[in-house]
């Protein structure tokens, strides 16, 4: 036990930073302030779980993907505006956890992309707006119908053609008895 509780005191609080970002320690137990604003960064870099201040403003961030905010349940502050976000179907993920996190921030964030919701609020969207990859939905239901279809199709043909092998056989059989 006394190796482990070493171990703890010597991990810093640098060897969880994300290397594109600045960490600072909020003190002892208190968690990270992890500043990751003006990096460029086009995804959200692994954070530690001690995270309480997380600045993002101002990179080229599009979306977040789902639960790659999930561990960061003692964030108290949350900046995210300033990003070129992409509001289809995939960012609903980001807004709802900042409706749970930081409603504060959720107010800054305007979207990029696509052209009918350039420039409107995140926050404002509502789910026909961003519903916009429904159109993907369907293709992908087609090619597992067509998929399934042919499996079918070929299950049935094969039954049939062993049917028929084994009704050829019998007569087969039948011929040569009665041959002898």
């Amino acid at each position: 036990a006394g190796f482990a509780v070493s171990l703890l005191f010597h991990m810093t609080p640098a060897e969880a930073c994300p290397p594109s970002c600045n960490c600072k320690s909020l003190g002892e137990m208190k968690g990270l302030h992890i500043d990751c604003s003006s990096r460029k960064l086009t995804e959200v870099p692994a954070l530690p779980v001690n995270t309480k201040r997380l600045y993002l403003q101002n990179n080229s961030l599009t979306s977040v993907p789902p639960g790659a905010l999930d561990s960061l349940h003692s964030l108290e502050e949350v900046k995210i505006f300033d990003n070129p976000w992409n509001c289809d179907c995939h960012i609903l993920y980001l807004k709802l956890w900042l409706e749970d996190v930081s409603a504060a921030s959720l107010a800054n964030i305007r979207c990029a992309t696509p052209a009918p919701v350039r420039m409107k609020p995140l926050r404002q969207l509502t789910g026909n707006e961003l519903g916009i990859c429904k159109r993907l939905l369907p293709i992908k239901c087609l090619e597992f119908f067509w998929r399934d279809l042919i499996l079918i199709a070929g299950a049935i043909i094969t039954l049939i053609l062993v049917a028929w092998a084994l009704k050829f056989s019998k007569k087969l059989v039948c011929q040569i008895n009665l041959s002898q």
